[in-house]
């Protein structure tokens, strides 16, 4: 049986009896006069007893190790700026730079700031499941590891680091041709994980064979071409700091490393940089680009690349709508809308704001092509709003290389943490429990 509670108002004055109205009740004066005076215990000034203030003392001892300086980052942006602290100039602003005036690289990152994310509400959310499947296979989180260069410049376990670190989470690493450990090797430090390749195809198609038959051979179930390097961009970080690969110990770089010392330590006790799937090059990078990658390519290259890779094929690079629907047509199992980290292009489309259109396009050809984004993610919540707005799948690029930077493997770790962290707090805020149940309903992209 259901009762009906009526609230009391406090406010409401009482009724007069008989001696009167309250204000004019014998003592009613004085009763006020003390109510006002009256002070709870609680709010009374008194001088504190150590009893109280022991509990409130609570010194922890300094902590100064690495796993200590990790756990305490809540963020990448934090890692970042630890990586920047531990990495020499040079090395951290190839890996933080972009082109020109790093334009495109800014407005990525702002598309991700310029959204509304609308949640649902009563919602069963008590337990967040981020897995997903991408080209075929799961994935534990929506998110793998980019294709990154010469990684084993910014910290020296490079991409060992990587690829053991996605192992670990379950999600795909994929090894750059540009790489600093070769294809077996990754395969080797890895071989639970799932890996995938990044071709850059050469004026020398022989040698870009060579690549597709050993990732093959190795286990890499997915091959990633990328086909937004014509010629190299301009990356002015580069230019000012005179870099060259391998890094050059002239005056300025020896003076960054006076404060610097575990990374030239690292670098100086390993084994020399050199690119593992290219002979060895000396120079800059975006001499080695114009050197080598082939400016004439077309799409009868990537139908050549159709035939000869059996495995699922990527293409990486997408910046219309109509390219995506393109290379779709000829024969990519998926696509990755990517700037290449504004390192390429300034002032390129933006990937995220791009999504919709591709996702739609895609939608009404009905194709089943996978849609992945990079370029611009910094948390999960970056990667929840991507996945709303249409994406499969997610890359971290730089994000990652901060937590390298920052840490080596366990640096890793931690960035994949936080991003885990972040996606299903995000998650949960919105009133959603799974990858499938995000739409686009759920972020609106401010201003428009």
């Amino acid at each position: 049986m259901t009762h009906t509670i009526q609230p009391s108002n406090p406010e409401t004055t009482p009724a007069p009896d008989a001696t009167g109205s309250p204000a004019t009740r014998p003592g009613a004066a004085a009763a006020a006069g003390a109510a006002a005076a009256a002070v709870p215990a609680a709010l009374k000034r008194r001088i504190p007893k150590y009893s109280d203030l022991a509990p409130l003392m609570q010194f922890k001892k300094p902590e100064f190790s690495k796993e200590a300086r990790l756990k305490r980052a809540s963020t990448v942006w934090e890692l970042r700026d630890i990586a920047k602290r531990r990495t020499p100039q040079a090395p951290f602003d190839y890996t933080d730079g972009a082109a020109e005036g790093e334009i495109t690289l800014r407005r990525a990152r702002e598309a991700f700031l310029d959204i509304e994310f609308r949640p649902g509400i009563l919602r069963n959310v008590s337990s967040i499941d981020l897995s997903t499947d991408i080209l075929g296979k799961p994935s534990r989180l929506p998110v793998g590891i980019a294709p990154t260069g010469f990684t084993r410049m910014m910290q020296s376990e490079g991409e060992y680091a990587g690829s053991q670190a996605a192992e670990a989470a379950g999600i795909p690493y994929t090894l750059s041709t540009m790489g600093t450990a070769s294809i077996e090797d990754v395969a080797a430090a890895a071989p639970a994980g799932r890996n995938w390749f990044q071709l850059y195809l050469w004026t020398d198609r022989d040698r870009s064979l060579e690549l597709i038959e050993r990732a093959a051979k190795a286990g890499n179930d997915t091959l990633m071409v990328t086909v937004d390097t014509a010629v190299a961009g301009a990356r002015l970080r580069d230019v000012r700091n005179g870099m060259t690969i391998p890094p050059a110990l002239t005056l300025k770089t020896v003076l960054d490393a006076s404060y610097r010392p575990a990374w030239w330590f690292n670098f100086l006790t390993h084994e020399p940089l050199t690119f593992a799937s290219l002979s060895r090059y000396t120079g800059t990078v975006a001499d080695l680009i114009n050197s080598m990658f082939d400016p004439t390519l077309t799409f009868e290259d990537l139908d050549w690349l159709r035939e000869t890779w059996k495995g699922k094929l990527v293409v990486k690079g997408i910046q219309t709508v109509e390219d995506a629907r393109k290379v779709v047509d000829h024969g990519a199992d998926g696509i990755v809308l990517s700037n290449h980290g504004g390192r390429q292009l300034d002032r390129a489309p933006i990937p995220f704001h791009l999504l919709p259109g591709v996702s739609k396009a895609l939608k009404a050809d009905n194709s089943n092509a996978a849609i992945m984004l990079d370029t611009g993610i910094m948390s999960g919540a970056d990667i929840v709003a991507a996945l709303a707005l249409g994406a499969d799948f997610t890359l971290i690029g730089r994000a990652y290389l901060y937590g390298l930077m920052a840490g080596g493997r366990a640096g890793v770790d931690r960035v994949l943490q936080i991003l885990e962290k972040d996606m299903a707090r995000t998650m949960a805020l919105l009133g959603v429990s799974r990858i499938s149940e995000l739409t686009p309903d759920h972020v609106r992209i401010l201003g428009k």
